[in-house]
C-alpha cells in the first residue's frame, strides 16, 4: 500500500471532529480545517513518523468552515491526490439523521456553521443538498445516528487501523427495519418472511445470539435455501468489488425489531465469510433496543 490519506468530511454536528480525533488515537497525523489550496502541497510533503521511528498516515478534516471551501473544488483535490498512484487516498462522510442533528444543536446551544437567522432545521437541509455530491462519491459514510462514542471508535478502528487487512474489508450488521435503514448499507436482505420468535413468550426478550431463538429460527423451512441464495450471490460479487478497487462494503440484514432474525441472519454470514477468509467485522445495531408491540 502506498502512503494513506483519509478525508474527513460530513454533516455539521455529526461527529466529523471526533471521527477526525479518533483516527488521531489510532496513530494518524491529524489535520483540521486546512484551506484547500494548501492541501496537495501538505500530502506532498514527506510522511512524518512517530517517537518509534513507524510512519504516520495523514488524516485531513474538510467542513463548510474550511477556507475555500467548495464541493466542486474538493472533489477536484480527491481526484487529483487519487490520480497520483503513490497514495491510498480514502474520503469518508460522516452522517446523522437530521432529527438527532437538530437535538444535538438544541441540547448544545451551538450555532450551526451555515446559520443565517434561519429554523434550525432548513438550515441542516440546505447543508445536506450542499453536500450531497460529497456523500454521494465518499468511500465510506459512517452513520453517527445509533452510535455511542465507543461504537463510532469501533467503526473507525475497523476500517482504519494501520494494522488492517489490505483489500476489501467487510461489515455485517443486523438492524431494525423500524429504525431505518443504515445509510452506510451497500448490500440490504430483508428477513423479516422468516419465523418471528417475537411471537414466542419465552423467546420475546431474549436475542438472535442465545441458543434457543437460533434453533426457532432454524425450523423455518424456507431459511436454508434463502442463506444459500445470499451467500451463493456474495460468492460472485465479492471477488468482483474486490477487483473494481472497493475497499468497504456494509451487508445489512433487516428484520422489524432488529433483535432475532436479523442478528441470527447476519451472525450465519459472518461466521460463512470469516470461513473464506474474508476481513469482515459483525455489528448489531439495534439488537439491545427494547422489544416493541407492534411487531410483524
Amino acid at each position: 500500500m502506498g502512503e494513506r490519506v483519509v478525508l474527513v468530511t460530513g454533516m455539521s454536528g455529526a461527529g466529523r471532529t471526533a471521527t477526525l480525533k479518533v483516527l488521531e488515537d489510532l496513530g494518524y497525523e491529524a489535520v483540521d480545517n486546512l484551506p484547500l489550496s494548501m492541501l496537495d502541497r501538505l500530502v506532498d510533503l514527506p510522511e512524518q513518523t512517530n517517537l518509534l521511528g513507524a510512519e504516520r498516515p495523514l488524516a485531513i478534516g474538510i467542513d463548510l468552515r474550511t477556507r475555500d471551501f467548495a464541493v466542486d473544488l474538493v472533489i477536484d483535490e480527491v481526484e487529483q491526490l487519487t490520480s497520483k498512484g503513490h497514495r491510498a487516498v480514502t474520503s469518508i462522510f460522516v452522517d446523522c439523521d437530521d432529527a438527532v442533528l437538530v437535538r444535538r444543536y438544541t441540547e448544545t446551544r451551538r450555532r450551526h456553521p451555515l446559520d443565517a437567522d434561519r429554523p434550525l432545521p432548513d438550515t441542516i437541509k440546505l447543508e445536506r443538498s450542499l453536500l450531497a455530491r460529497l456523500r454521494n462519491r465518499a468511500d465510506l459514510i459512517v452513520d453517527t445516528t445509533e452510535s455511542t462514542l465507543a461504537e463510532l471508535k469501533e467503526i473507525v478502528a475497523a476500517h482504519f487501523a494501520l494494522d488492517r487487512s489490505p483489500g476489501l474489508n467487510l461489515c455485517v450488521t443486523s438492524f431494525s427495519f423500524r429504525h431505518g435503514v443504515p445509510r452506510e448499507a451497500d448490500l440490504v436482505f430483508d428477513v423479516r418472511f422468516l419465523r418471528n420468535p417475537h411471537y414466542e413468550g419465552r423467546l420475546r426478550d431474549r436475542t438472535g445470539e442465545d441458543d434457543d431463538v437460533q434453533h426457532y429460527i432454524q425450523e423455518d423451512a424456507d431459511l436454508s435455501a434463502y442463506l444459500g441464495c445470499i451467500k451463493s450471490m456474495l460468492g460472485l460479487c465479492l471477488p468482483r468489488y474486490q477487483q473494481e478497487g472497493k475497499s468497504y462494503l456494509t451487508i445489512a440484514v433487516g428484520c422489524t425489531g432488529g433483535r432475532h432474525r436479523s442478528v441470527y441472519v447476519a451472525i450465519e454470514l459472518a461466521a460463512w465469510l470469516e470461513r473464506n477468509d474474508w476481513p469482515m467485522r459483525l455489528r448489531h445495531r439495534d439488537m439491545h433496543r427494547s422489544a416493541g408491540r407492534d411487531m410483524v
